[in-house]
């Protein structure tokens, strides 16, 4: 066997920096060569290939049949020519021929070129589904290489794998920077025609709900658990949070000491707003809590399969109950279920208004 340390070298680089094993390439490298023989040798696909990394060796023998007279010398060798090559050659047998690499000619080396680098992107995709599918559903920190200043899209890298985080996955308002490092939240994974996707995002109510595992140790442990997120990018979340164990004060752990942990959170979403309420069985005690931050004075159960209720608030509470544009109740009907028809004390809303004030 001929030796070709060069060859190996270059295999064993390319695992080290694409990571992919020695191996595979081998056994690409091997399919490209009998490739190239199928077209050079008349279509015979008879090769026999030995490659050893171990001892540097590269070999290629076109396995041809020793016959008497030759008619296609593609297929078959004549028995003076198959006892040069081994004085055991008879009639019928089939001889192993030695190739020369310069035999393959510029098809064959192309060819293997060819597939390394198809290799190469293979072994990438699949390095970049892992590094999706290990972060699905959860934050990873990613630094912004572009920003295309037509679309706004931003082109991410986190790990080794790269992503576009599209407009309308950014927070409303904020400007990312190329070099700029930024929490996204990988929401799924899509396989296409050019490999793995990434689907990610900052808008994302699960977004809010990551943010606040990492930050609040008694979320983590399962002290306190979060049971619902509604969410308005760049304006408001509402979240439900609640507490098997009657001495944790499930919604000041959230908040933390003098709005500490809170306003990390805030920070990270570009000043939006968030209101934190206790969970309850009973709705309605959470439904009053998801009306945050305006009081309710009672709620009233209208439907309790479909889930449809009324609730009466002061009339000085109305406006900040129903919310800027019906933000409001429209968040607190989201993480609640239910739907909530907002009445004032007074009763002066009439039916001509009734539609303002449902969510």
């Amino acid at each position: 066997m001929a030796s070709n340390k060069e060859l190996f070298l270059a295999l064993q680089l390319l695992e080290k920096e694409k990571g992919i094993p020695v191996d595979y390439m081998i056994a690409q490298i091997k399919k490209a060569i009998v490739s190239a023989c199928k077209n050079l040798y008349g279509g015979n696909e008879n090769v026999d290939i030995k490659m050893d990394p171990e001892k540097n060796a590269f070999a290629v023998k076109l396995i041809k049949t020793v016959v008497d007279e030759v008619e296609d010398e593609n297929f078959e060798i004549s028995l003076e020519d198959a006892k040069l090559i081994s004085k055991r050659a008879t009639v019928g047998k089939e001889l192993p021929i030695p190739l020369e690499p310069k035999k393959f000619g510029r098809i064959a080396v192309q060819t293997a070129r060819s597939v390394i680098r198809q290799g190469i992107r293979d072994g990438e995709k699949g390095q970049m589904l892992m590094e999706f599918q290990s972060k699905q559903q959860e934050i990873a920190t990613a630094v912004i290489e572009r920003v295309d200043p037509v679309s706004g899209n931003a082109t991410i890298r986190f790990g080794k794998a790269e992503a576009v985080l599209p407009k309308s996955e950014q927070i409303p308002d904020e400007v990312l920077k190329e070099g700029d490092s930024v929490k996204i939240y990988v929401a799924g994974v899509k396989e296409s025609d050019r490999g793995p996707r990434a689907i990610i995002s900052r808008t994302h109510p699960e977004f809010v709900r990551r943010l606040f595992e990492k930050e609040v140790p008694e979320i983590f442990d399962g002290i306190v658990e979060i049971k619902s997120v509604s969410r308005e990018a760049g304006s408001r979340t509402k979240m439900a949070v609640y507490s098997q164990d009657s001495e944790v004060d499930a919604v000041g752990a959230c908040i933390g000491t003098r709005g500490a942990r809170v306003n990390a959170i805030v920070d990270e979403l570009y000043g939006e707003k968030i209101d934190i309420v206790l969970y309850s069985e009973d709705p309605v005690a959470y439904v009053s809590a998801a009306l945050s931050p305006a009081s309710v004075v009672g709620v009233e159960i209208l439907d309790l399969e479909g889930k449809s209720c009324k609730a009466t608030v002061p009339d000085s509470q109305l406006s900040l109950a129903i919310g800027n544009k019906g933000q409001n109740v429209r968040l607190a009907a989201k993480l609640t279920g239910w739907k909530i028809d907002i009445r004032p004390e007074s009763g002066f809303f009439g039916e001509d208004t009734e539609d303002e004030s449902e969510a």
